[in-house]
């Protein structure tokens, strides 16, 4: 049976009826189809006899039905046979990534939530030796069910007789580009998929930051070392799906929409010997255990009575006895402030160093590993002496950022060279671990600045008192490994105070 000679209504492999053809093209036509079976919709390709590739489009989606994870399309059936050739497959409702920015960009978390979900999935089929090479936003869909699908892995590309020589890194490239068409709203290729092409800036795409105000510098970054590395010649590119699907790791992910409550359902006819009980003995939860509570004896008559006398004579005796230790508590104390006969007693001396607090700071997210600032938006909440407000910086999936950098942090610029003899840091109480380096310097390059210490727990206040005061103009708190947070790792500072001497 041939592309030619079906028509809606034909059923194959005596289940498959086809009843809407979405998509004609070089001889391979897309139906909606109904699998009578299992009273479910499905996509069933069909081919004309001619259709040259139909051996690789079978073999892919034989690959492809072998993958298990959810996120992929599933594959139900595919058969190569002189007229009777097909590929079944799930049928995906929902909003594609085109739809979903077809009125501007995403929030820049729900858009790096879906490309991480995406990028998990590219990597397990990498795994099972299945490439996509052809991800654009029509095949990113967000389900009615509240689920991200990736649609084609493997079929789409053979269909189209698309083929790499280097599949893990276009699969990398493409999930970049994904990424750059959430957070832009702009489609950073040369296909026309009916997006605003990215803008070119001396021959090269902007960079997300560079089109959308409000991206994240850890996104802006994610997005070039995975499309755009000669962008940013600093930048080491990502190499597998892997590399970014681990990069995106410690963002948060889009949740399944809420189930409605089940209906309290009806008993249903059906005999034991079937196998099914009523849905009323099947659902009706189980009695709470009784809790059990031990019987108590009453107590003795008269013991009321004695009882109140037994209490009296042990206050009495407690009275007693903290009387007797303040007494002799206050004898030592006053024996204590007389000079032994014959000795002259020689108090010590004590230096007091004046100091004072630094007040006129500008202080900024410090990042000279990523793009040069981590959240900078919130760095003054870390010095206006509010307990409730806080400078963090963006979240990572492990204690060494990802894998991005080694390090970021908070900057603080006194204005002019001051010695400084105390620096008190409230890093707050929701976060445990991570290692810190406390850095003056009179530069703001990472290198000029020398650590003067180091806090190895990034939680509570913490304070470095110098012996001897240490002069710079820079005071840089350096987070080099994370503390954890909600299951994730950042850095936080609620306050920072600097006192120098006079």
């Amino acid at each position: 049976m041939s592309s030619s000679a079906v028509e809606p209504g034909t059923k194959l492999a005596e289940r498959f009826r086809l009843e809407d053809r979405v998509h004609e093209s070089g001889g391979a036509t897309l139906w909606k189809a109904i699998d009578e079976v299992l009273a479910r919709p499905v996509a069933v390709h069909t081919f004309d006899p001619d259709f040259l590739r139909l051996n690789e489009v079978v073999s892919a989606a034989r690959v492809a039905s072998r993958l298990t994870d959810p996120r992929l399309t599933q594959v139900f059936d595919a058969t190569e046979d002189d007229g009777h050739s097909y590929v079944v497959s799930e049928w995906v409702s929902g909003e594609t990534l085109t739809d979903m920015i077809a009125a501007g960009p995403l929030e820049p978390e729900r858009a790096a939530a879906l490309v991480a979900e995406a990028a998990e999935a590219v990597a397990h089929a990498h795994e099972a030796g299945l490439a996509h090479l052809c991800l654009t936003p029509e095949h990113l869909v967000w389900t009615a069910g509240g689920t991200v699908k990736l649609l084609g892995m493997g079929v789409d590309a053979a269909l189209a007789g698309i083929t790499s020589e280097e599949p893990a890194r276009a699969d990398t490239e493409g999930l970049g580009r994904l990424l750059y068409a959430g957070l832009t709203g702009h489609w950073p290729g040369e296909e026309d998929l009916g997006l605003p092409p990215a803008p070119v800036d001396d021959g090269h795409f902007c960079t997300p930051r560079q089109v959308t105000a409000g991206v994240p510098g850890y996104l802006d970054t994610i997005t070039c070392r995975a499309m755009l590395p000669e962008s940013r010649r600093a930048l080491t590119p990502f190499a597998t799906p892997a590399d970014v699907a681990d990069a995106l790791s410690s963002v948060p992910r889009p949740t399944p929409m809420p189930m409605p409550m089940p209906m309290t359902a009806l008993p249903v006819a059906a005999s034991h010997s079937d196998g099914l009980e009523t849905a009323a003995s099947s659902q009706r939860p189980a009695p709470p255990p009784v809790p059990h509570i031990p019987h108590r004896p009453p107590p003795p008559a008269g013991g009321g009575v004695l009882s109140k006398v037994a209490m009296a004579v042990v206050v009495l005796l407690v009275m007693v006895a903290v009387g007797l230790g303040a007494w002799t508590l206050g004898r030592s104390i006053g024996n204590a402030g007389t000079p032994t006969a014959g000795v002259t007693a020689t108090p010590t001396p004590t230096v007091t160093v004046a100091t004072h607090e630094v007040e006129s700071l500008s202080v900024t997210g410090f990042d000279p590993l990523g793009d040069g600032e981590e959240r900078p938006e919130l760095a003054l909440n870390a010095v206006d002496g509010k307990p409730s407000t806080d400078w963090h910086s963006e979240s990572y999936g492990s204690v060494d950022f990802g894998r991005l950098k080694t390090g970021v942090g908070l900057l603080l610029d006194m204005g002019q060279n001051v010695p400084v003899k105390q620096v008190a840091v409230d890093f707050g109480t929701e976060s445990s671990g991570g290692t810190v380096e406390l850095r003056v310097g009179d530069s703001p390059d990472l290198n000029s600045l020398s650590v003067v210490h180091k806090f190895t727990d990034a939680a509570g206040k913490k304070t470095f008192n110098a012996d001897t005061p240490q002069k710079g103009r820079y005071v840089l708190i350096w987070f080099t490994k994370l503390p954890t947070y909600q299951g994730k790792y950042r850095g936080t500072v609620y306050d920072v105070k600097v006192l120098a001497t006079k």
